[in-house]
C-alpha cells in the first residue's frame, strides 16, 4: 500500500529593503534584497541619498582650496585623502618634498590605517552582535591617536594638514612623545584583540566560508586595498608604486586564502602590525631638523587664487586604508582644475556586494557589508 504524498508548499519570494536609515547599513545606504525565506537570491545595493557634488564643486575652486574638501571624502581617513590629492596635484606640477615632510606624511598615513582598520573590526563585531564592547576598545585607541592629530594639525578629525610641497606644519615638541607611546602600546591592544576573538567559535562560525570573493572575480572588478589582498592577491600601491618614501621601509603584504570574512577582517589585523613597524622606522629614520615645505610648495599656498599649474593631466593614487584612492586632474592652465575626478574605493569595493551576498542568509548580508568597509562620503561623493 503507497502512502498519499506530502502536499507541495507554495512559497513566494518576499523583498526587503534594509536602509537607508539602518544601523547595518553604516549611513545612509540601502540595500534591496529577494529573500527566499532567509536566502538572498537577489541584491542590488542602492547609493546616492549623500551626494554633495564634491567633483563639480572642486573645478570651481583653486587648487588648494580643495584640500579641506578630501577630509570629507572619508571622514574617517582624513590624512590619506590629503595625500592623495597632494600627490596628483604635485605631479601635475613638478613639485618637490623635503625630506621631513615626506615622513610626516608617513607616519600620518599609516596613523590612519591603524585609526580605520580599529574601527572596521570594532564594528565588524557590532553587526554580528557583540553588542558596544569590542567599539569602545577601539576607540579608546583611536582616541590616542586622534589627541597627536588635534596636536599637530588643530583639528581631530577634518586634519587639513597636508600641502602641495609638504606638509602644513612641524611637530610640537611633545607630539613625538605621543607617537612613541602610540607605538609602544599599540601591539599589546592587538594582542588582547587577537587573544579574544581570533579564536573565537562564534566569530569563526559566522564569519568563516561567508561572503567568498574568488581571486578572479575580486581582480576582474578592479577590488583593491584589504579586500582584495584577503582574497589573496598580493597587490599593494605602497609596494607597487613606491610612492613617497616607503620603498625605505621593510614591511610585508598579509595575505588570505578564502577571501570571506574572517579573512577580510584578520588581514586588518596583521595589516595594523605592519602599521606600527613602519612607525618605528619611521621614528628612527626621520631627520631631526629640516624644512616641511619645499619652495614651489610655498609659492603655490602664499597665493592660491593666482597659481596655475602647466596645462597637462596627472593621475596621484595611494593605497589608502580601505584601497586605491586616486584623484585624476586635467589642468588648463587656470587657478582651478579643468576636470577633477576621484577614483574612490568604498565605491568600487560595494560594487560585488551582491555576488558574496547571493546563497548568504539575510544575517550574513549585514556583516559582508560591514567587512567591505565603506564610507559614504566617499561612495557618494
Amino acid at each position: 500500500m503507497s502512502l498519499p504524498c506530502a502536499p507541495t508548499l507554495k512559497t513566494e519570494l518576499l523583498e526587503v529593503s534594509i536602509g537607508p536609515q539602518h544601523p547595518s547599513t553604516h549611513g545612509v545606504f540601502r540595500m534591496n534584497a529577494v529573500l527566499d525565506g532567509e536566502t538572498v537570491v537577489k541584491l542590488k545595493p542602492v547609493m546616492g541619498y549623500l551626494h554633495r557634488n564634491h567633483e563639480q564643486i572642486a573645478e570651481t575652486l583653486p587648487y588648494l582650496a580643495n584640500m579641506p574638501y578630501t577630509d570629507r571624502l572619508d571622514y574617517i581617513c582624513s590624512m590619506t585623502n590629503n595625500f592623495a590629492y597632494a600627490l596628483a596635484v604635485e605631479k601635475l606640477a613638478g613639485i618637490d618634498v623635503p625630506e621631513r615632510a615626506q615622513y610626516l606624511r608617513v607616519m600620518m598615513a599609516e596613523l590612519t590605517r591603524l585609526v580605520n582598520h580599529s574601527l572596521l573590526i570594532g564594528f565588524l563585531l557590532n553587526d554580528l552582535g557583540a553588542w558596544f564592547t569590542p567599539v569602545f576598545y577601539a576607540f579608546r585607541e583611536r582616541e590616542k591617536i586622534l589627541d597627536f592629530f588635534e596636536a599637530v594639525s588643530g583639528s581631530r578629525m577634518m586634519c587639513n594638514y597636508f600641502r602641495f610641497g609638504g606638509v602644513k606644519a612641524d611637530l610640537p615638541e611633545s607630539a613625538l612623545d605621543q607617537v612613541r607611546r602610540i607605538v609602544r602600546d599599540y601591539p599589546r591592544f592587538l594582542d588582547e584583540f587577537e587573544r579574544l576573538l581570533a579564536g573565537n567559535e562564534i566569530l569563526k562560525s559566522r564569519c568563516q566560508r561567508v561572503g567568498i570573493l574568488p581571486k578572479e572575480l575580486a581582480v576582474n572588478a578592479s577590488i583593491t586595498g584589504p579586500m582584495l589582498r584577503a582574497s589573496g592577491v598580493n597587490y599593494d600601491i605602497r609596494k607597487a608604486d613606491r610612492y613617497s618614501i616607503y620603498d625605505r621601509f621593510d614591511f610585508r603584504v598579509p595575505l588570505g586564502m578564502t577571501g570571506d570574512v574572517y579573512d577580510r577582517y584578520y588581514v586588518r589585523v596583521l595589516e595594523m602590525r605592519e602599521s606600527v613597524k613602519i612607525l618605528e622606522q619611521v621614528l628612527k629614520q626621520m631627520p631631526e631638523k629640516g624644512d616641511i615645505l619645499s619652495a614651489k610648495g610655498l609659492q603655490a599656498c602664499r597665493a592660491p587664487r593666482m597659481w596655475k599649474p602647466p596645462a597637462g593631466d596627472a593621475y596621484g593614487r595611494i593605497e589608502s586604508p580601505k584601497g586605491e584612492l586616486g584623484f585624476y586632474l586635467v589642468s588648463d592652465g587656470s587657478p582651478k582644475p579643468y576636470r577633477y575626478h576621484v577614483r574612490p574605493p568604498s565605491f568600487i569595493n560595494l560594487t560585488v556586494l551582491e555576488d558574496l551576498c547571493i546563497g548568504q542568509k539575510i544575517a550574513d548580508a549585514v556583516i559582508i557589508l560591514g567587512s567591505i568597509d565603506i564610507v559614504l562620503g566617499e561612495v557618494d561623493r
